[in-house]
């Protein structure tokens, strides 16, 4: 699978890189269907706030370009971009040279169907996410929180993990967004003190609204989604999983969810 560093083919990276030495940067993971990265201009918009919040110089335009070829030449399966704050003397002081653009390539991941038909299980990680509103939202490349996570488990029974945070309100999962359904709206949780704003999150969202379904975005308490209607995880490559278990917690797939769904699944197919 092809690898390109800098709008380049490229099989190495510097190792002055500060994305390797201190995690200093961003990424983004985007399905490629037919030659083209699904929910481009999402995935654009939210390495570009990033980088404004970081402050990494970031010519966009060039980056859209070479993302475009990238897929254009991948044809399908999944993207990964990694923006670094590029090359870096030993110290935490910035460098102020370009930034660095690396795409990576992998097969889309085989999901069992029946993720997205019947339900997953989720596992109830002890991991706890930080309070870190600075860097909340951002998808930056320290994510040892969800490494940690990730390690609890390795059964087949749980295909994704709950992850709250220190003061325990339910945030997300491993690597998906959460949403729950409670009399008749949809409740994501508030990313400003931790968590990722995933791109499928923000489109459901946009989605959602459009068709008149109540959205509200805020902290959400393990009683209330342990008390709700529907349950669902969401994230760019995969669309949107039912949930159908947390411990003994049961829910059935309900009609919101599956609206949804449909509409990621055409977001995803198109």
């Amino acid at each position: 699978m092809p690898h390109w560093v800098d709008g380049q083919p490229a099989a190495s990276l510097s190792l002055a890189d500060r994305g390797l030495a201190y995690g200093d940067g961003l990424f983004e993971t985007m399905a490629v269907r037919g030659g083209r990265p699904v929910l481009l201009e999402r995935h654009l918009a939210r390495v570009t706030a990033g980088c404004e919040r970081l402050r990494i110089g970031l010519d966009v335009e060039r980056l859209r370009s070479e993302v475009t070829a990238f897929c254009a030449d991948l044809g399908e399966g999944v993207a990964k971009l990694i923006v670094t704050r590029g090359d870096g003397q030993r110290g935490y002081a910035p460098s102020t040279g370009a930034p660095r653009h690396i795409l990576q390539s992998a097969a889309m991941p085989a999901y069992p169907a029946q993720h997205a038909e019947q339900g997953v299980c989720l596992y109830p990680c002890t991991t706890r996410l930080a309070e870190q509103p600075l860097l909340a939202g951002l998808k930056h490349l320290n994510r040892l929180e969800q490494v940690l996570a990730r390690a609890e488990w390795q059964d087949a029974e749980h295909a994704e993990g709950l992850m709250r945070d220190v003061s325990g309100r339910v945030i997300e999962g491993v690597f998906s967004n959460l949403f729950l359904v409670a009399g008749g709206a949809l409740v994501t949780a508030d990313l400003q003190r931790c968590g990722v704003a995933g791109v499928m999150r923000a489109e459901l969202l946009e989605q959602a609204r459009a068709l008149g379904i109540e959205c509200q975005v805020r902290d959400i308490e393990l009683d209330e989604l342990l008390g709700a209607d529907e349950v669902f995880l969401c994230n760019s490559l995969y669309g949107v999983w039912p949930v159908r278990q947390l411990q003994a917690r049961h829910w059935s797939v309900g009609p919101l969810t599956r609206k949804l769904q449909a509409l990621a699944r055409h977001l995803l197919d198109r």
